[in-house]
This record gives C-alpha cells, structure tokens and sequence, in this order.
C-alpha cells in the first residue's frame, strides 16, 4: 500500500468524525502492513480515545500484539505527546512497535507542535510527513483556524434564486432548491459543529436547525443563534431539544432578567460587546473558539452575511442557485456590501460548480487580501 492510499483510508476515517468531537480534532488512522489493514480507528468525542489509540486497539484485537509489531501507520495530524484527557498517543505508538509512521500536517498546537514526531524519532519510528497535506489540512481546516487565527473555520451557505433572491416580496420562500440541493444541505450539516442563523431568520422561518436524512435526524450541531437583543421568542423550534445544544450570541447590555428567560429553556446565553446595537462579529466568533467550536456552517439571513463577508469573516461560500427569477421586488440574498466599485467586489477562488438536479452548485474560498478590513456588525 502507497502512503497516498493509507492516507486516503485514514482520510474516510477522519471524515467520520467531523462535527462530532469538537474541540478535538477529527483525526482519522489506519494501521497496516503491506496492503493488509490491520486496524482504523477515528476520534471519539473528548474524554474518549484519540483516533491512534482507536486503530491501534482494533488492530490489537484483530492480529494480536505480536501481529501490530513492525506495522505502519497512517494519521492525518501529528500524534500528540502531552497528557490532556487522554494520555500521549505518540507514547502507545511507540509501546505497541509501530515501525513507520505517516504523518498528514503538523498540529500547530502549542502542547504538540513537533513534540510527538521528535518523540517518535528518538525511539527510532520512522516519520514521513506530509503525505496529502493539502487534503489533510482542509479536513482539519477548523481546528487549525481555530490556533492559528482565533476562530472557527466560517462557512456560508446561501440558496437562491439566479437574480440573487431567497423570496418573494411576501416572504415565501420554501422551496426555492430543489430536493438535490436540500440533500446536499443536510450533508453539510451533518459534518459541521454548529449551524449559525441571524435573528431575522429564526424570526421569519423558525428553523429546526438539524441535519435530516429524509424524515431521520441524524445530526444535531450546536445551533448558534445571533440575536443581539434577544428578539426571538422562548418558544421558537431552535430552543428545542437537548439541554446546551442552542448557543445564543447576545449584546452583553441585554437585561439580565431577558437573558435568565432564555437560560430557562436550557440554552446558553453567551454576550458579546456591541455597537450601535449591533454585535462585533469578530469578537463573537472569537468567543465561540474559546467555546470549543472549530468550524461554523452560517446559514442566514442576508443581514448576517453581509456583515461576516464585509469583515472579512467567510472562509467559503456555497450557493445552491434554483432556474427561477422574482424580479427586483423579491429579497435579496445578501444585504450590502459596500461595495462601489467593480474592483471593490469580493471573488470567490478555487471555484467549482456542479449541477444538482435543476439546480447549481457553486462553492469556492474568499481569499483574505480580497476583504477591505470593515468592522463587522450585525
């Protein structure tokens, strides 16, 4: 087996996890000697077994201890070599004889950052780095961007209409996608650990806010609510559900008596400094890193993307685009940007499009240098 091959199995593994084990990252491993897999294993949610630790015990079971002596492995981030909730991993690589260890990026954390791959050289494990690091560094996107920048890996999805619309002048707007685009929407969610709506949208759509496979949930992020006054109402379908799985973005000059009717339904009230009445985007997505989210799917409304977009806060941006036109009296899918000259304008790279049914994908990256650095409030 190539290091490309192993790393692409510990790649699927690592997919699994995604959304799943935040703050953690979704590592995934594959054990293997020649073109025999031994074992694979991907993160459990924290307190649990680090995605090494997972391929190694599968393997142990599977061929026995003797059997994993001399095997290779393949993990998507460097092995960590401190004691967190879990003990070093690069330590149980190195008691259970693994002989060559493929490495997909380094993990730029302060407490692994080189200490796992120097203590897996000094017992003499061989290390290749590097193998499909672009791969591995965008499955690993928000946990990186969460060290290296101090917030979550941003995306947003937007779904309208060809001349930019998400309604009708009424309001009506379901559905404008077709159910191939809704599919793919629900992917999206189900890899992602915390789906993010403005207040106007919880207001005028009362979303659930879950990833759905047909009629079966299968996914439950954290939903982010950004509502600086607390305008949405206790009984809305987003305050649903599980205890402290609804955060909710506030201005920190919120009453405390509103905030306490918000904590009473079991979700957490968390304030971020505004101005103007608006919340300081910045600092609010700083403060849900430090809560433990690593990437954010944004999923609305205009007023909400705009902001982000005109900071300078989207990583990526997907629009689903539906065959249909509403004319100039519908609403807009974005509020404004600022924008007054063509030169002034944001463009998406690494572009890619795709058709899904009648309708068409169109996702790619905002490049940083392309972002005029305006505050960005909401």
């Amino acid at each position: 087996m190539t290091p490309e091959s192993a790393m692409r199995l510990a790649l699927a593994q690592a997919r699994r996890a995604r959304g799943r084990v935040f703050p953690n990252p979704a590592v995934g491993a594959v054990v293997f000697r020649g073109d025999r897999v031994l074992g694979r294993g991907s993160t459990r949610p924290p307190g649990g077994p680090h995605a090494e630790v997972v391929a190694l015990e599968n393997a142990v079971r599977r061929v026995g201890e003797r059997g994993v002596r001399g095997a290779s492995l393949a993990v998507t981030l460097e092995p960590c070599a401190h004691h967190g909730r879990t003990g070093p991993c690069a330590d149980l690589v190195i008691e259970r004889g693994i002989r060559r260890v493929l490495v997909g990026c380094r993990d730029p954390h302060p407490e692994v950052s080189g200490r796992g791959l120097r203590r897996l050289r000094r017992a003499g494990v061989e290390v290749q780095i590097g193998v499909l690091a672009d791969e591995c560094r965008r499955q690993h996107r928000g946990f990186l961007s969460v060290i290296e920048r101090r917030r979550p890996f941003v995306t947003l999805k937007l779904a309208g209409t060809l001349d930019g619309r998400i309604a009708t002048a009424d309001g009506e707007s379901r559905w404008i996608t077709g159910p191939r685009a809704r599919e793919e929407v629900h992917r999206m969610r189900a890899s992602t650990d915390a789906l993010a709506v403005g207040s106007g949208t919880a207001l005028a759509d009362d979303p659930e806010l879950t990833a759905r496979r047909g009629d079966r949930v299968i996914h439950r992020p954290v939903r982010v609510l950004v509502d600086s006054g607390l305008r949405v109402p206790v009984d809305a379908r987003a305050y649903r559900g599980e205890v402290g799985k609804t955060w909710v973005l506030c201005s920190s000059k919120v009453s405390v008596s509103r905030r306490r009717r918000v904590e009473g339904t079991g979700a957490r009230v968390l304030t971020v400094p505004a101005r103007g009445g608006h919340l300081q985007l910045g600092r609010a997505l700083s403060r849900l890193a430090k809560e433990g989210l690593t990437e954010v799917l944004v999923e609305g409304g205009g007023q909400l993307a705009a902001a982000l977009l005109r900071r300078g806060l989207v990583d990526e941006v997907h629009w689903f685009l539906a065959p249909l036109l509403i004319g100039g009296d519908g609403r807009s899918a974005l509020a404004s940007l600022g924008v007054e000259r063509l030169s002034q304008s944001l463009r998406l790279g690494d572009l890619q499009v795709r058709r899904l049914g009648d309708d068409v994908h169109v996702w790619g990256s905002v490049a940083a240098s392309a972002v005029r650095p305006r505050r960005a409030h909401v």
